[in-house]
This record gives C-alpha cells, sequence and structure tokens, in this order.
C-alpha cells in the first residue's frame, strides 16, 4: 500500500506533489501545514479522490514539535516543501523571524528525516524529496537568514546521500532547488497551480527514479547564473543586489504571524497549557497578557501576581509574558498583533462586537476557541474552598 506525508502540502508546489500522488494511485496522503487545503485549489476530477484518501494534520513546526510522525511512521514516501522566507535587508529582520526561519526552514527538517532515516537506511524503497532553492547554491543578498538555511539544507542532503551510498542502501534524498516559480503564494501572487506546468510531474519522475538534484529550468537559466557566480561570487553577489532593490522586490513587512491572548492564569492546570498550546498552533509568536488579579470577574486569585508570569515565561509556547492592558484593544496599540485569542462564550457579546469592528481595518481577527472538558480554575478553587 503506498502512503506518503507532504510537509507543507497544504497549498503551492506542495498541493500539486499531492494530486500528482493521488494520481499515482496513492492510497493514504497525510498533509501537514498550518492551514487545511482549499476545496478551490483542488480540481473537480479529483476532488472526491482527494477527501477520500487525504488526512489533514494542522502543526506549526516553529512549536519544534513532531507529535504528528508518529501517526504517519508507516508511510514510503516523504516530500518536505515547507518553508518561508522575505527579501529583506538582515537590519530588518526581527529576532522573532530570524529564530522562526531557522526552526521551520532547517531544523524541523533535518529533524523530520532523522526520524525517518531507519526506513532510508532499509533494503525496501523509501522515496523521499526536498524543497530547498537556488538561493542555498548561490550568493543572495537580502535573503540572508532564507539563502542560509536553504545552503545548510543543501550541504545536509548531499551529505546525508553520500552516507547511504557507503551504506549500500538504495535509497537517496532529492533535492529539488528552484528559483522563483510561478503559481506560488512565495512571492506574494496567488496559487495557480496551473502555472507549475509540468514541475511538479517532473519531481515525482525524479523522486522514483533516486536521483539526487533536480533545478527546474537548470539549461534555461540556473547554469549560466550558477557559472557567474562561481566565476565571481562578490560582483555575482552585487549584482543580484542592485536587482533586487530596482525591481521593488524588498518587503519591509516582519513575516511573522503575532498572537495575543489574556487571562489571569491562577492555579495553572492542563486547561490553560492546552490553550496555550492551541493559539501557538496558529502563529510564530505568542504574547500573553497576564492580568494583576481576578477582581475583573469577582475572583479571589490564590498564587502572586510575579509567580504566575514567572510560570508562564516557562511554558515553551509563549514568546513574551506582559501585564495586561484593561482592554486587549490597548494591548493592540503596544504590541500590533495579528490574532486575538478568546473562548467561544465571549461570541456576541456587546465587548467583543466592539473589537471585531475595531480590529476591521487593522489586518487582525480574532479565534474563539471552544472550551474544552479539562480541569478548570473554578473546580479548582471549588475544591480548595471545601478543604
Amino acid at each position: 500500500m503506498k502512503k506518503a506525508l507532504v510537509v507543507g502540502g497544504n497549498s503551492g508546489l506542495g498541493l500539486a506533489l499531492v494530486l500528482n500522488l493521488l494520481e499515482n494511485k496513492y492510497e493514504q496522503i497525510y498533509i501537514v501545514g498550518n492551514n487545511e487545503p482549499k476545496d478551490e485549489d483542488i480540481p473537480d476530477n479529483l476532488y472526491d479522490n482527494f477527501k477520500q484518501k487525504i488526512k489533514y494534520i494542522r502543526c506549526n513546526l516553529v512549536n519544534c514539535e513532531y507529535d504528528f510522525l508518529e501517526e504517519c511512521n508507516d508511510i514510503n514516501t516523504l516530500i518536505i516543501t515547507c518553508g518561508f522566507g522575505r527579501v529583506s535587508s538582515f537590519d530588518n529582520l526581527t529576532t522573532a523571524e530570524i529564530n522562526n526561519l531557522i526552526k521551520v526552514n532547517q531544523i524541523s527538517i533535518i529533524n523530520i528525516i532523522k526520524y525517518f532515516y531507519d526506513k532510508m537506511l532499509s533494503n525496501k524503497d523509501f522515496y523521499c524529496s526536498i524543497i530547498t532553492s537556488i538561493a542555498g547554491h548561490i550568493a543572495s543578498p537580502l535573503f540572508s537568514v532564507y539563502g542560509a538555511t536553504k545552503s545548510a539544507l543543501h550541504s545536509f542532503i548531499e551529505n546525508i546521500n553520500i552516507e547511504l551510498i557507503e551504506k549500500n542502501s538504495k535509497n537517496v534524498i532529492l533535492e529539488v532547488a528552484p528559483g522563483s516559480l510561478s503559481g506560488t503564494s512565495f512571492n506574494g501572487e496567488k496559487n495557480n497551480l496551473n502555472l507549475l506546468n509540468e514541475i511538479p510531474n517532473t519531481i515525482i519522475e525524479k523522486m522514483f527514479n533516486k536521483e539526487q538534484l533536480y533545478i527546474p529550468d537548470y539549461e534555461k537559466i540556473y547554469k549560466g547564473v550558477i557559472e557567474r557566480y562561481q566565476q565571481n561570487a562578490m560582483e555575482f553577489g552585487k549584482n543580484s543586489y542592485d536587482y533586487k532593490m530596482k525591481s521593488n522586490r524588498v518587503a519591509n513587512n516582519p513575516q511573522v504571524k503575532i498572537g495575543y491572548l489574556s487571562g489571569t492564569f491562577d492555579l495553572f492546570h492542563i486547561g490553560h497549557l492546552n490553550l496555550l498550546k492551541r493559539a501557538k498552533q496558529y502563529c510564530d509568536y505568542l504574547i500573553v497578557g497576564v492580568h494583576e488579579s481576578g477582581s475583573w470577574k469577582g475572583k479571589e486569585t490564590y498564587i502572586p501576581f510575579e509567580e504566575r508570569m514567572e510560570i508562564l515565561k516557562s511554558v515553551k509556547y509563549v514568546d513574551k509574558v506582559v501585564k495586561s492592558e484593561l482592554e486587549d484593544s490597548d494591548a493592540w496599540e503596544k504590541y500590533h498583533y495579528n490574532i486575538l485569542f478568546v473562548g467561544s462564550d465571549y461570541v456576541g457579546t456587546e465587548r467583543f462586537k466592539r473589537y471585531e469592528e475595531y480590529f476591521k481595518d487593522k489586518n487582525t481577527i480574532i479565534k474563539y476557541f471552544p472550551y474544552t472538558k479539562t480541569t478548570s480554575s473554578t473546580q479548582l478553587r471549588n475544591k480548595i474552598k471545601s478543604n
């Protein structure tokens, strides 16, 4: 039974590869990503097959959590297309963006390969492809950290393939190193899988043939590009810098989705932890505002404010802990977050109707989470009072 895992297969090139695997009679395909594939991106002739054979798993690789791998451990095909970046000078990158770039583009991919490495070493066929970038093969100023992560992946794949061959394995990793691809959202364009033409088919074919490197448009474009780089790397880099500046490709907005939630977090319990974990799945940088007391809800707090702050700072899903503002809209004025997380019991309240109106022109949404049946602070308070 042919089964595959496509990390980042929810859109663009990743989704095109998923559709190609369906046409190659794969019975089960796991898609891991931040968002579910859009129905509008799935061709009508593959729609029913897609719904039957695809299992989507939400995961934000920024968290460096790989629980999903256990569910997918019976695959024989692995394709990794995840990654992000933006054209920007190094001084314009935030620390959070730098850390997230390295986690998603490099660390997560190496860890996923490590998990399946025994399968690659076995005498059974295991097909694997990783999407890197031409930026990992040449100088790419204004793409410094992104290029560094892709260069590291190129070196990693090259070295792993040598080890596999020396250990007499029949399996290798296909590195796919494209430049700009029309039809993908990487450069701010809308996804249009038709514009990818034969690239997905070629990737699958070369992966099945156990090839090690594929650079789309190599003969037409990138053979000459690589030769110019090898002749004079500094001169090539200067020309690349000038081209990007003149073509208005520089993006000044950080490619980090900031989330915010506020609460008292008294008597910290599993419900709090699940809330933070879930929120971090939807954002890259999570800010938590802590109320000084529970008086606004008419509740007594048992743990001092400073200690509650320290507890939250030690939670790996939390990037920044702050004293909460009187209103979450006041917190937006300070942190300009993109998502406000809150319990679903606030839907339709006057306060959150006001927030929804406030956020309309601010590129910010409110994400309402339904409450789950876990331990609650109210239960703990009642237990304490009963004793």
